[in-house]
């Protein structure tokens, strides 16, 4: 069986767009977002956790990139380190080839206008004390807009609606914890369509919503990044999924990058036998589900 099969959950022939951009030489693109070395350990002495280990990346303007792994693998300990919401207990990270400084909060804000994420729990991803209009004005302001007047302001937050397709007519004056799973996922992404930010930082984004629903977030998504140029990275336990809409997959075990390069290369030829398990894990409608290889 080919690995291509071996994918079952998604379609195994690729999209046009995400081959076109994998035809392209990923060198001719800048760095946004690169590490070297990047560790986090949690806990003292000798009750220590070594969540991330001394990990290397280097993220390139408007690639879609997936980091890749099981729970407790460490992606989401490193996608806090790289929104700046853990400091790394070694390593540097650079931003727009420049080491990064969020020493302070003012900075730290100033990055987060360049970089910005969607959560994998949208109940928990809202204060439940402010309406959609305060969500979305604060968007608005943070990229310097507190002073426009307030019928460009509702021009933007309707533009913003509109391409998630969601009226704002309708949202006014309403409460995120009124809409259901679906509606709220894409309301975070009319966030980001707002604030346009170099990098969105998507923690398994579509892991809490119907089929249906997760292939509308994952087609806005990457109608963004095409509209943008926006470097967006995918942590995903999905390895179909990240095969089927990336240029660039990085395979996390243990805390450690075991395998990265392009979907292709990562997927059809996979080196790591990490990598290997995980494509072998992908359940087929066809055919009996191995579970030898799970761990109880």
């Amino acid at each position: 069986m080919t690995t291509n099969e071996q994918c079952g959950c998604v379609s195994s022939a690729r999209t046009p767009a995400a081959a076109a951009r994998n035809a392209k030489e990923t060198g001719a693109r800048p760095s946004c977002l690169r590490g070297k070395g990047v560790t986090k350990v949690f806990g003292m002495g000798g009750k220590q956790t070594l969540a991330v280990d001394h990990v290397d990346f280097d993220f390139h303007e408007g690639e879609l990139v997936s980091i890749v792994g099981e729970s407790g693998s460490g992606k989401t300990t490193l996608s806090k380190l790289l929104l700046g919401l853990l400091t790394p207990t070694e390593g540097e990270i650079y931003y727009q080839d420049q080491l990064r400084d969020i020493s302070s909060g003012k900075k730290k804000r100033e990055y987060w206008k360049g970089i910005q994420a969607i959560f994998q729990d949208p109940f928990s991803s809202f204060n439940v004390f402010n309406k959609i209009d305060t969500v979305l004005l604060d968007c608005i302001h943070m990229k310097g807009g507190r002073h426009l007047p307030r019928e460009k302001k509702v021009e933007l937050m309707s533009e913003a609606c509109s391409f998630v397709n969601l009226k704002y007519a309708e949202l006014t004056n309403k409460y995120p914890f009124e809409l259901s799973g679906g509606q709220m996922q894409r309301l975070m992404i009319a966030r980001v369509f707002l604030l346009k930010p170099k990098i969105l930082l998507a923690d398994e984004p579509t892991s809490m919503i119907d089929a249906c629903s997760r292939a509308t977030i994952l087609d806005m998504l990457m109608n963004l990044r095409d509209e943008t140029g926006m470097t967006i990275i995918f942590i995903t336990h999905d390895i179909g999924l990240s095969y089927y809409i990336s240029d660039q997959v990085y395979i996390m075990e243990h805390g450690k990058i075991v395998e990265h390069g392009t979907a292709d290369e990562v997927i059809l030829t996979p080196k790591a036998a990490y990598t290997q398990r995980l494509i072998n894990d992908v359940p087929k409608i066809y055919e009996p589900w191995d579970l030898s290889t799970v761990k109880f």
